[in-house]
């Protein structure tokens, strides 16, 4: 474990004993959580907190460049956990995390989204009797293959407080028998985020670097599992790329897993000339890109909510999603690597054929306030 030396963060200390918080952050939709959680808990007396990384991701551009954006303090310790399998790494997380719990145990551990950091620190907190909170909790796919809906599930079992993005969410954890005075409509972090850095995002010059115009090219992002560890599905997904940029040009900052993944199966994209295969971006430079594209390809579950706010038309290479109020919104479309259904969705996009717009009110930029007061109220912080 790496322990980080840090000059402490402005904090505003009420008389006695200040609580503190762990908030868990492992992967880039995690570090990009916090920006506004972090300035939500320094404004409110009496909270004290502490990042704690646990190495999910290590490479740089998946990690320290979203701290230096986003000005987040750099993390109190890194577990340094890195890329082993998900039992694997989620064991392993969980022993380092214990440790440093055992020489500073918090009043209450946050976890976020549902990825490995957040499952192995959320059964940790319930292990040592430590009050959980889940942020983004109730998001369902209902397709337990998928890694991430197995996290999902057993942490807001296991939770001690359930903050949702979506009404939808709400009623997944009330079906699934969890108490109604546990669940929290909040909104979502990652619009917060957003509304945060809209006019740095503006500014950004990323489009001219790749020589693209606005509302001219479109934004790929590809990195789940069953698209990207499997050799055939990954051939498909070249298909795609194949004929939809014979008409417009994209743009596909790799995710590493992905660009790894090429070169074991032997994939190669050279021949598709207006396909731009670069590195992953900045948190900045990325948004920048979905804000002045013509639509997007993904199969992340972190981008489909960010296109329905920006308003920009959504090709997702998935057979399900956990992001339902994302398909009503008329603009997600759900498509697998199904290559007809994709080309259907790309012609109307293409045509200008785009349904009304619709998102949830709730997502106006003051989720992390509404979840900081909520634990102020419940746990006495």
């Amino acid at each position: 474990m790496r322990m980080f030396g840090r000059k402490a963060t402005r904090r505003v200390r009420a008389e006695g004993k200040m609580k503190n918080l762990h908030i868990i952050v492992g992967t880039r939709p995690n570090f990009i959580k916090i920006a506004p959680l972090v300035r939500a808990i320094r404004a409110v007396s009496g909270m004290d907190y502490k990042i704690i990384h646990t190495g999910q991701h290590y490479d740089i551009e998946m990690d320290k460049v979203f701290f230096d954006q986003l000005d987040i303090p750099k993390p109190n310790i890194n577990l340094e956990a890195g890329s082993f399998s998900d039992a694997h790494q989620t064991g392993l997380i969980m022993l380092k995390y214990e440790e440093y719990v055992q020489k500073d145990r918090p009043d209450v551990i946050v976890v976020l989204g549902d990825v490995n950091s957040t499952l192995s620190c959320a059964l940790v907190g319930v292990k040592n009797r430590i009050f959980v909170a889940h942020i983004e909790s109730g998001m369902r796919s209902f397709d337990k293959r998928m890694p991430e809906e197995i996290n999902r599930i057993c942490v807001d079992v296991v939770s001690n407080i359930l903050f949702t993005s979506t009404e939808t969410a709400g009623k997944n954890l009330i079906k699934e028998g969890l108490p109604k005075d546990k669940i929290f409509l909040v909104g979502h972090n990652m619009i917060d985020t957003l509304k945060m850095y809209e006019g740095l995002i503006d500014q950004r010059r990323i489009l001219d670097v790749l020589g693209v115009r606005k509302n001219s090219y479109a934004v790929a992002t590809i990195h789940r599992q069953s698209n990207v560890d499997n050799a055939e599905n990954l051939r498909k997904v070249l298909e795609i790329f194949k004929f939809i940029q014979e008409e417009i040009p994209i743009v596909f900052p790799a995710h590493p897993r992905t660009q790894k993944r090429f070169k074991e199966f032997g994939l190669d994209a050279k021949h598709l000339k207006n396909l731009h295969f670069i590195k992953p971006l900045g948190y900045l430079d990325f948004q920048k890109l979905l804000s002045d594209c013509k639509f997007i390809l993904t199969d992340s579950g972190g981008v489909q909510p960010e296109a329905v706010y920006l308003k920009k038309p959504c090709i997702t290479l998935r057979e399900n999603t956990e992001w339902v109020e994302s398909i009503r919104s008329g603009l997600n479309h759900l498509t697998g690597l199904n290559c007809k259904n994709v080309r259907k969705v790309f012609k109307n996009i293409m045509a200008g054929d785009v349904k009304r717009v619709w998102y949830p009110k709730i997502w106006d930029g003051k989720t992390s306030e509404r979840i900081v007061r909520i634990l102020k109220d419940k746990v006495s912080l």
